[in-house]
């Protein structure tokens, strides 16, 4: 009996495991996307390939939902909230310190080494210990920018890189 070989793309997995039926398209993406951090051209064709939809109906589902990146995100992920309380106590300028100390330019959100990703958010739910930000999940409250960008060094440092 001949067995048959298993695929070992994690996107046709994904699929695989999901079936081909369009209502499981939401589900594939974001398994697709928490294996790769994102959602690439190459995924979102095959996606499109496997379940007998246009490349257009993916896109614009992937586009649709903020929580879907069509961009590499960075190894670090680094989020300030810019609700009201955080606004007031001034997050913009601890958001302009780290584009300036991350190298960002234009719309990129991720760092040229691939190292940080930075996101703005709504709310982050710490009203009390605005202006807030985390980095990799981890609250930090009452952030300045130059305490923002001092735990940007130290994940450099730790990671053995630096500017």
């Amino acid at each position: 009996m001949k067995r048959e070989k298993k695929q070992t793309d994690p996107v046709l997995e994904i699929i695989e495991k999901y079936g081909s039926q369009e209502s499981n398209l939401i589900a594939i993406l974001q398994d697709v996307q928490n294996e790769y951090k994102y959602l690439s051209e190459e995924a979102l064709t095959l996606i499109a390939e496997k379940l007998g939809l246009s490349t257009a109906k993916v896109y614009s589902v992937a586009t649709f939902y903020e929580n879907f990146s069509l961009e590499a995100k960075g190894k670090h992920i680094i989020r300030i909230c810019t609700g009201t309380a955080c606004h007031v106590r001034k997050s913009q300028p601890i958001y302009d310190a780290l584009r300036q100390e991350l190298g960002l330019t234009g719309k990129k959100k991720t760092s040229p080494d691939g190292l940080f990703t930075l996101e703005t958010v709504a709310c982050l739910g710490a009203c009390g210990l605005a202006p807030v930000m985390t980095l990799d999940g981890e609250v930090h409250p009452k952030m300045t920018p130059d305490g923002a960008c001092a735990l940007v060094d130290e994940v450099r440092a730790k990671e053995g890189k630096s500017i």
